[in-house]
């Protein structure tokens, strides 16, 4: 008997070190479940293949595609509109605020992922705090709470919802609707609302914190004095009668008779060629239709672009050398004055962005002029001006060295890929996160708000399973132009996608060694001799308890299967206990690493690990008796 029950203490044993390592080692969450795994097939626990089939699973396809649903609605502005939105909303009430922050967190996380949207509005959130004369600390916990508890709207709003409802399905019951969670998570969300304000802002601490999140117009307006910006942007409005009317900008030769640089042109379409344009679309099919959606939006001026009459130029160069290119090309020139006009509106797009980037000690290009050195055309990249210490360099004699600052203007990805020539360069800030801040709305953020509405029109009238559903959507992202196929592999939050695909045959290990079954008939003959509603609530306290411990998607994962065959072994209906299970993991508020949203707003706001509790708890047992108030209602048992 005892060697029949050896793999099942060995499981055992290696579940306890999991959690253990969980809690307490420096190991990284992802890492530690490919541990748990590679132990379970090393003891022959698991077959390689049983050992790897989280990787194929459904639940980790989804939330892999979901991460790229989200950056799609992010680089085209959505997210950051809607971010801003919230803010205007809230104005200088801190009290208004608290209700914005904690309403439009979960209203967003039902849609996107609660991860997600907390990463998203952390820095309107914390710049907000600070407008109003407040603390972050007062108002970043209850974002994470109202994300974790906004999760719960949708089938889509957590991983948790997830699981579950998969395992719902593999049981053979009928999968949870997408807004079926609604019917528990709207309640909570209000119900958790209302304590915070009428209770819980005495619970919440008033911590000093110096970490300022990236704001947009104070990154510009310091790279505007670094580089003395003002006074040498300039709109020349290209007139009728210009000698410049069918030039390319190498002939116009600006910049070597001028020394002014053409940072943008924009060009007003041509009344002739739309009409047309539109009627070849119609005429030559989807292939013109996408390569209209995916048109290069963030295309920077070139030497063979071309210019024509009433375009407008944004130039940088003295003025001086600029009131002498008006008269000599009959142009029309206006400053640009930036106390009337955002420089991140005029610099900046979704495609088109500003560093700052210093040459290292071993930069190849040391001792080249930027002509020279071709870094321009090699990174596709306007090279704005230079720097050296407190003094601006002409760019065409200098001859680079080490430490010298370019003030750089291109698409994003190739300030990254600057970025990433680490023997050459060092780009100073963090361009990623201001592009994920600028606001500039184009005919592709209705498409992506489109293809969301689409995704969950789709899962909602059951026109295809959920996970086929989310691919698609995911695919016209990315077919669309929304985000670029190298950015939708960077949007994945990999850790997470291999810690639920790493974790899923822990639960396989528990049933075929029989663990899940014991631990199932321990909740039986304890709690079921007590009651329904004392399994509903030992389901909820199982899950919420692991989960403040370990990630709330790996117990989700490990618990669900055990709650099933709990509530088939009492002949219940698994779909209330399962509920539990999501409300319990939802309900993940007691420690920083009981999900990713609470471990976002720990150093922004300087929280210890008693503040969580602290509100926590009696928000916990707020949120465990209004669900056995509404889940056996809703839910019959």
């Amino acid at each position: 008997m005892m060697s029949e029950n050896v793999p099942m203490i060995l499981t055992f044993a290696i579940l306890g070190l999991t959690i253990a390592l969980f809690i307490f080692s420096r190991l990284r969450a992802d890492l530690v479940a490919l541990l748990s795994l590679l132990a379970l097939f090393a003891t022959g626990i698991l077959t390689s293949k049983q050992a790897l089939s989280g990787f194929a699973d459904s639940t980790v396809i989804m939330v892999a595609a979901l991460f790229v649903v989200g950056e799609g609605l992010s680089r085209t502005g959505i997210t950051a509109w809607l971010g801003q939105f919230f803010m205007r909303q809230a104005g200088d009430s801190d009290l208004r605020l608290m209700v914005v922050v904690m309403l439009g967190t979960a209203v967003l996380s039902a849609f996107l992922s609660n991860t997600g949207t907390v990463a998203m509005l952390l820095p309107a959130v914390v710049a907000a705090s600070w407008r109003i004369g407040g603390l972050p600390s007062r108002f970043l916990l209850p974002m994470a709470i109202a994300a974790n508890l906004g999760g719960l709207m949708t089938l889509i709003g957590s991983p948790p919802n997830i699981v579950v409802s998969d395992t719902l399905v593999a049981a053979g019951f009928a999968s949870f609707g997408f807004f079926e969670f609604a019917i528990i998570g709207i309640p909570l969300t209000l119900a958790a609302a209302a304590f915070v304000l009428l209770f819980g802002r005495k619970l919440l601490p008033s911590h000093q914190t110096s970490d300022r999140p990236v704001d947009l117009d104070q990154s510009m307006g310091r790279l505007s004095e670094s580089y003395r910006l003002t006074g040498k942007l300039f709109r020349v409005r290209v007139r009728n009668a210009s000698s410049l009317v069918g030039k390319t900008l190498a002939d116009a030769a600006l910049g070597r008779d001028f020394g002014v640089t053409v940072l943008d042109v924009f060009q007003e379409a041509d009344p002739d060629e739309q009409p047309a344009s539109r009627r070849d679309r119609r005429r030559h099919g989807l292939q013109e239709r996408l390569d209209w959606l995916q048109a290069d939006e963030g295309r920077l001026p070139s030497a063979d672009t071309v210019i024509r009459a009433q375009d407008m130029l944004l130039v940088k160069g003295d003025p001086n050398a600029v009131t002498d290119l008006t008269e000599r090309f009959n142009v029309g020139v206006q400053p640009v004055d930036p106390s009337h006009e955002r420089l991140s509106d005029l610099l900046l797009s979704q495609e088109v962005g500003v560093a700052e980037v210093i040459l290292t000690p071993r930069s190849r290009y040391s001792g080249q002029t930027v002509a020279e050195s071709q870094i321009g055309d090699t990174y596709q990249v306007q090279v704005i001006t230079v720097r050296r210490g407190d003094s601006l360099l002409p760019r065409k004699s200098t001859q680079l060295q080490f430490g010298d600052s370019l003030l750089v203007r291109g698409k994003w990805e190739n300030i990254e890929r600057i970025g990433k020539e680490t023997d050459n360069f060092v780009v100073v800030g963090e361009p990623q996160a201001m592009a994920r801040q600028v606001i500039d709305l184009t005919p592709r953020s209705l498409i992506a708000v489109l293809t969301l509405l689409g995704m969950v029109a789709l899962m909602l009238f059951n026109v295809m399973p959920t996970v086929m559903a989310v691919l698609l959507a995911a695919a016209v992202m990315v077919i669309t132009g929304c985000v670029t196929p190298d950015g939708a592999y960077r949007a994945i939050n990999w850790q997470t996608v291999i810690l639920i695909a790493a974790m899923l045959p822990m639960s396989i290990a528990l049933e075929i060694t029989g663990g899940a079954e014991l631990i199932a008939n321990g909740l039986i003959s304890t709690l079921g001799t007590v009651g329904p509603l004392a399994m509903l609530a030992g389901a909820f306290l199982l899950t919420t308890g692991f989960s403040q411990v370990m990630s709330n998607t790996a117990t989700t994962v490990l618990v669900a299967p055990i709650v099933l065959q709990a509530a088939l072994g009492l002949g219940i209906a698994p779909q209330p206990m399962l509920m539990m299970v999501a409300v319990g993991a939802g309900a993940a508020f007691l420690t920083p690493i009981a999900s990713p949203t609470n471990t976002l707003v720990l150093a922004p706001g300087g929280y210890s690990w008693g503040d969580y509790a602290r509100i926590g708890l009696p928000l916990l047992l707020l949120v465990l008796f209004i669900s056995l108030l509404i889940v056996p209602i809703a839910w019959p048992l």
